[in-house]
């Protein structure tokens, strides 16, 4: 697909504002803001271009994390490896929860992946001697070859992991505008069609499942290496209902809107706690409504139909691939 200069100017400011984040805000919440946009991006792969809301991502999410950190905590290993370790076990989780969670759609989809996960969060408290139950994992090692400023040092740990997250980022962006990326949108827009047309639409969905979870997988598993902890958070509802609020927030199918969402998100629960504010929910709960009411495509789709719509393109009703506006068919 022919891209204009716009997108490149894109391109380049968002690695400037992921090189110069640390600088604006403390080293760790700009790691968690990194590593929540790369699950916010991860989720939308599955929910903007397959069609498909999971309310199971913490599953990935965290049982990554797990993995991680036992990788690191026993074998010490590097924490790249460590983290590639946690993906490599959230694609392999993901396969048999996808190939039985694809065969429904719409809120069944959504049940159906919210029962896999809970059973997940079953497990990982009742095996205490693995994971440590309710104290979970704590002093997850950030070796890096033994470079000691990275290992101690939030500010370079940041830089070192960050290759981690762009590359996720890069993949899900490759998928998505690639030929699978298409059929996988006319799957989610037709799938009767598509059957027709010869493709099949259940090996698609569970394609896209199971890349979905090893990007959140990548997510969670840099998030623990940088916290330096694991704990049973990772794995509850409430991880999954997050990462959809940041995506729904930014604008599903738009990949930008994901980083967008999770930066809002981020700073702001980190502003409401510095403030001694107790009802974080509250606030969160109300801005993503005032979002979905006021903003129907979210914060970033809402700016790309506007920009679009000055520059006189033709917008769809519904977003559906790139965050460029144009329509996929069969």
């Amino acid at each position: 697909m022919k891209r204009s200069p716009l997108h490149l100017v894109l391109v380049v400011v968002g690695l400037l504002a992921a090189l110069t984040l640390p600088w604006v805000v403390y080293p760790p919440i700009a790691m968690d803001i990194a590593c929540w946009a790369l699950f916010g991006v991860a989720l939308d792969v599955l929910l903007g271009y397959a069609g498909l809301l999971s309310f199971g991502h913490a599953a990935f999410w965290g049982s990554s994390a797990y993995v991680t950190g036992l990788v690191a905590i026993e074998l010490g290993m590097p924490f790249p490896v460590a983290a590639l370790a946690g993906a490599v076990f959230a694609m392999l989780l993901a396969l048999p929860f996808g190939l039985l969670s694809v065969r429904s759609s719409g809120i069944y989809f959504a049940m159906v992946t919210l029962a896999f996960a809970q059973m997940v969060f079953f497990v990982v408290n009742q095996w205490r001697g693995l994971t440590g139950g309710e104290n979970g994992l704590q002093g997850v090692p950030r070796n890096f070859f033994g470079v000691a400023v990275v290992e101690s040092d939030a500010f370079y740990f940041y830089y070192a992991a960050l290759p981690m997250i762009l590359l996720g980022i890069w993949i899900a962006w490759r998928v998505v505008h690639s030929p699978f990326g298409r059929v996988l949108v006319a799957t989610r827009d037709n799938p009767a069609r598509a059957r027709a047309l010869g493709y099949d639409v259940e090996r698609y969905r569970v394609m896209a499942f199971v890349i979905s979870a090893g990007l959140a997988g990548l997510a969670g598993g840099l998030f623990a290496l940088s916290h330096g902890f694991v704990s049973l958070q990772e794995v509850a509802w409430q991880t999954s209902g997050k990462v959809v609020l940041i995506t729904v927030l930014g604008g599903i199918a738009t990949l930008w809107g994901s980083i967008i969402g999770a930066a809002i998100i981020v700073l702001m629960e980190d502003a409401l706690a510095s403030s001694g504010f107790d009802g974080i929910g509250i606030i969160t709960g109300s801005v993503f409504i005032i979002v979905v009411l006021l903003f129907r495509r979210g914060v970033w789709g809402t700016l790309v139909d506007f920009v679009a719509r000055r520059r006189g393109h033709k917008v769809v009703e519904e977003p559906i691939g790139a965050a460029d506006g144009e329509e996929v068919s069969l």
